[in-house]
């Protein structure tokens, strides 16, 4: 066998194992086209109905993300932007989570297995209240589950956490 095919060989074995033991939901990351418009490109567009995230590529097209949206009563819309991005940040449960669960501790700390942040966190502004995060429950992936923040794949937040900026504008949508 020559030197090239190895290479090659070992390539796509590597590229298997990778894509085989990843989480689902950073499968379906994918792009599609994007016929909203009035959205520039590199605007984050939710979808709560769909329980998707957008990132606007321009030329009709989108990345595409699923996502874990607030639950009944908790869901907001409106444009804000990306005021904070973190990497394993550390999280303090805010008011209204302690209420709910008064068990939690005052700070949980980044990069661990019961931090709901997950690996990437991009806080928004209006307030402080709401992020886009990954995750410690990739089963809530797709569901009305969070208390208004948008929850994302661990993959897929570091991806998407990559190609976006502080002051990147994000509509939420119904």
């Amino acid at each position: 066998m020559t030197v090239r095919k190895f290479s090659i060989l070992a390539a796509l074995a590597a590229s298997f194992f990778l894509t085989a033991g990843a989480p689902e939901g950073a499968q379906a990351r994918e792009t599609v086209a994007f016929e909203k418009p009035g959205y520039a490109p590199g605007t984050i567009v939710v979808s709560t109905k769909e329980r998707r995230l957008y990132l606007v590529l321009g030329q009709g097209k989108a990345l595409r993300y699923p996502v874990a949206v607030g639950r009944n009563g908790k869901q907001w819309r409106g444009t804000v932007r990306i005021d904070g991005k973190y990497v394993r940040p550390a999280w303090s449960p805010p008011e209204e989570i302690r209420r709910d669960n008064p068990k939690l501790p005052n700070v949980i700390p980044g990069g661990t297995p019961e931090n709901p942040m997950g690996e990437r966190a991009m806080t928004l502004s209006g307030g402080g209240q709401y992020a886009i995060h990954g995750t410690n429950r990739p089963k809530s992936i797709g569901t009305f589950a969070s208390y208004g923040c948008v929850r994302m794949h661990n993959d897929d937040i570091i991806d998407l956490f990559g190609r976006v900026g502080i002051g990147t504008p994000v509509v939420m949508l119904p």
